[in-house]
């Protein structure tokens, strides 16, 4: 196969499609001269032989300079963005291993790197059919545009597009087929990666995986359908831009589901109901896992803008990243207040949980708030995820890392403080309205993450598979589970 011309348009042969009465983009001056009757004769008898299916089949696609810079630009910077939404599975790993016990770093390790490759492999086969089925399934629940990956940007031998570039309409260009993928399944993993932190330290490997297949393959491809992939909250007006609710409120309240169905850790809490902190082992992983985080935030919310060649594409995929970081560090440092105020003292892990709890409040409307509305929701998230994690406490739910707080409150705020805050009210909605089809679609998403996943969890426990034994847990997960130690003496 050639290899395509990267510079200089490409001009190919138009197909008439029944009597035409614009002149081509290639004609000359006297185009719009009048044709004679001659010409109409022969116009018209190629109209009535002409198949119509044919001809828009073999329809030839025009790529001008622009558009094919636009094409390429597109696609390289969501790649770069990919790769950063994928490199988050890497901070969320050294969150969760320094939040826990050292005796269950294997074990947490390893459910992130599944995450990630079952996560590719069930989105391939299954999810992401079920999250972007097509237009034949705009408004509807449920639909499925088949397996694997279309590659678009293929030539012929001659020169002429076999698969003409992806674009994003009749008049602009996208990114590749394939870059899409990538972007779409690091945001499936992300959402699995979310519930690790919740169940870690108790749950057997073999029925997390079981989860983790079910969020990727079905859970979170069919909620995400209903926003992103046109479906029916979509039609309604529901605004979520890279996923406060789709990806990390399902994520959260699948974590909950989680910890309900798992119970707490043995030594949590005591007969008398007393809390009983587990303290991680080592707060510089954490600490690095959420500057990872934050940095691969800048994948998750600038990228989603996914078209960014142009002067208004390239300030707005900036200004993303301006609330993004605003959101961020007012959530720290309100998280900090509120626990010193609390616990008499600065609480570093409630610090890094608000600068994720901000990122995740902001991650539904960072492309529609003012930078006054995103230092209100980044401190408004600070505040939420120490009382959450206090919450959590108060009913004996024991959630190591704080993913629920983090993640599903948070992530709830994000779509209600899209309709309080937003600036961009869809067409037919007042205020009201808006904040009314934003809480309602935050509800059904949030509550089919959290029924879902809990019957599947209590199924996991009914078959005797959800738990390890108390001997394990006392043990750790790294040699009951794995046979292997993360840390040795030599």
């Amino acid at each position: 196969m050639k290899r395509w011309i990267a510079l200089g348009p490409l001009v190919l042969m138009l197909a008439l499609y029944g009597l035409g009465t614009s002149s081509p983009a290639w004609a000359d001056d006297g185009a719009d001269a009048a044709p004679t009757e001659e010409v109409i004769a022969v116009e018209e008898e190629a109209a009535e032989t002409a198949d119509p299916e044919a001809e828009s089949e073999s329809a030839p696609f025009e790529m001008d300079l622009a558009w094919e810079t636009g094409y390429t630009i597109n696609t390289l910077i969501m790649f770069i963005c990919a790769v950063l939404v994928i490199f988050m599975q890497a901070g969320f790993a050294m969150v969760e291993v320094g939040l826990n016990s050292s005796k269950n770093t294997i074990n947490i390790l390893f459910k992130n790197v599944m995450d990630l490759s079952l996560g590719v492999l069930l989105y391939l086969f299954v999810g992401y059919g079920l999250m972007y089925p097509g237009g034949d399934y705009e408004g509807k629940w449920f639909g499925f545009g088949g397996s694997f990956v279309t590659r678009d940007a293929q030539m012929n031998d001659d020169g002429t597009w076999a698969e003409p570039p992806t674009a994003a309409d009749e008049t602009s260009p996208y990114a590749s087929n394939s870059v899409d993928f990538l972007f779409q399944v690091a945001f499936a993993a992300t959402a699995a990666t979310i519930v690790s932190g919740a169940v870690a330290g108790r749950m057997k490997f073999a029925s997390y995986l079981i989860y983790s297949m079910v969020l990727t393959g079905l859970i979170y491809p069919i909620s995400g359908m209903w926003k992103w992939g046109g479906g029916a909250l979509a039609a309604e007006g529901f605004a979520d831009f890279a996923g406060s609710v789709v990806v990390h409120a399902v994520g959260g309240f699948a974590g909950l589901a989680g910890a309900l169905a798992l119970g707490p850790r043995h030594g949590r809490y005591t007969k008398d109901g007393r809390s009983v902190p587990i303290p991680g082992h080592n707060i510089t992983f954490a600490a690095l896992g959420v500057f990872i985080l934050w940095v691969g935030w800048y994948g998750f919310n600038p990228g989603s803008q996914l078209t960014y060649y142009g002067a208004v594409n390239a300030e707005a995929t900036t200004y993303i990243a301006l609330t993004t970081t605003i959101a961020a560090a007012t959530g720290a440092v309100a998280a900090m207040i509120l626990a010193w105020i609390l616990f008499g003292k600065p609480d570093v892990t409630m610090a890094l949980n608000g600068a994720l709890a901000g990122l995740v409040g902001i991650t539904a409307n960072c492309d529609q708030v003012s930078q006054i509305s995103a230092i209100i929701i980044g401190g408004v998230a600070g505040l939420l995820v120490v009382a959450g994690i206090i919450a959590l406490d108060k009913l004996k739910i024991d959630d190591p890392v704080g993913a629920f707080p983090v993640h599903g409150l948070c992530g709830v705020w994000g779509g209600i403080a899209t309709g309080i805050l937003g600036t961009a009210i869809p067409e037919g909605l007042d205020r009201t309205g808006y904040i009314m089809v934003q809480l309602k679609s935050t509800v059904i998403i949030c509550a089919w993450a959290f029924v879902t996943m809990l019957a599947l969890f209590y199924a996991l426990k009914a078959a005797g598979i959800l738990r390890v034994s108390p001997e394990e847990e006392q043990e750790g997960l790294d040699i009951g589970e794995h046979g292997m130690q993360a840390y040795t003496m030599s």
